[in-house]
């Protein structure tokens, strides 16, 4: 009986969040990951493999009725110039997993897209789900093809798919890579004493999502009914901060300074990025309640005494 929660990228800092929620709900795991992870709970079935053909999804399928996909090999930085990392990394395995899911159209399919680098710069109102996709590095071109690849496959077998588009989700647990999750990235640099390079002058307005409020989102979505089709969600607090106010909050959190150099800011880079998580909040009562100020001392608590 088809009666597992198949977690695809569990080793990851969402991926080991989301099953310490679902291990806590009593909830029966096939966790996936490319590399050995931590399991916390009997439920969780851990599995290390790196999927790439239909068949190797076949046997997991077949116990799960739903599948979450947080799996990814790249970020916006690192796919600068890179095209074919996207295909090869990220869309292979999407598409391999689609074929397979062919055979189960009855899997509840949550994919986890980017609300961060799929819209492009946003001006005026936040982006709805209504919004085109215009993104402005390879990463969210992956992360828009396989949206419509998604969307095909639920129209092609009669399926169900919920695409959640977050902002940019941080919190314990994370860790920081140059380029990439600035949140962790920075708190390393305070903790060493260096600098931090900021690409552009600090201007650069975001959208930051505690990692609690995130899974909430997953957890409401998992439980509730197929959506019947393709369902798109944004995934936000709805509040966007410029990055120099959001170092000015991590340096109130820490309790020390921040050395900050800035350099020419970078082509794939969005300067504006708003998101409007109304359509979550309709359909599933779901909000954000994690203050930024709230989020960012919980994550230097763990940050300051993990020291990743």
């Amino acid at each position: 009986m088809a009666e597992h929660v198949l977690v695809l990228g569990a080793g990851g800092f969402i991926g080991q969040h989301l099953l310490a929620a679902l291990a806590k709900n009593g909830q029966a795991v096939i966790a996936v990951g490319r590399r050995p992870f931590p399991v916390v709970a009997e439920c969780i079935e851990p599995v290390v493999a790196d999927l790439r053909e239909p068949a190797d999804f076949l046997p997991l399928l077949a116990r799960a009725r739903a599948v979450v996909h947080l799996a990814s090999l790249s970020t916006p930085g690192s796919s600068a110039g890179r095209p074919l990392a996207e295909l090869d990394g990220n869309l292979r395995p999407t598409l391999a997993l689609l074929e397979a899911l062919q055979q189960h159209p009855l899997c509840h399919l949550l994919y986890v897209s980017s609300g961060g680098t799929l819209y492009g710069d946003t001006h005026g109102a936040p982006a709805t789900e209504r919004d085109r996709a215009w993104p402005k590095s390879y990463y969210g071109a992956g992360k828009a093809a396989a949206e419509n690849f998604i969307a095909a496959w639920c129209s092609q077998c009669a399926s169900s798919a919920t695409i959640v588009r977050p902002s940019n989700v941080y919190g314990p647990g994370q860790t920081g890579h140059h380029g990439f999750a600035i949140i962790p990235h920075a708190m390393g640099r305070m903790l060493r004493d260096e600098s931090l390079t900021i690409w552009g002058d600090g201007s650069a307005e975001r959208d930051y999502l505690y990692i609690d409020d995130f899974v909430d989102l997953c957890l409401r979505i998992l439980a509730a009914p197929r959506p019947g089709s393709t369902l798109a969600l944004n995934a936000a607090s709805g509040i966007d901060t410029r990055l120099n106010a959001l170092l000015d909050q991590l340096e109130l959190a820490a309790g020390r300074p921040l050395q900050r150099s800035y350099a020419p800011g970078r082509s794939v880079d969005v300067a504006r990025i708003a998101l409007d998580p109304a359509l979550a909040q309709r359909l599933l009562g779901w909000t954000a309640s994690t203050s930024l100020q709230e989020g960012l001392r919980r994550t230097w608590a763990w940050f300051s005494t993990t020291r990743p």
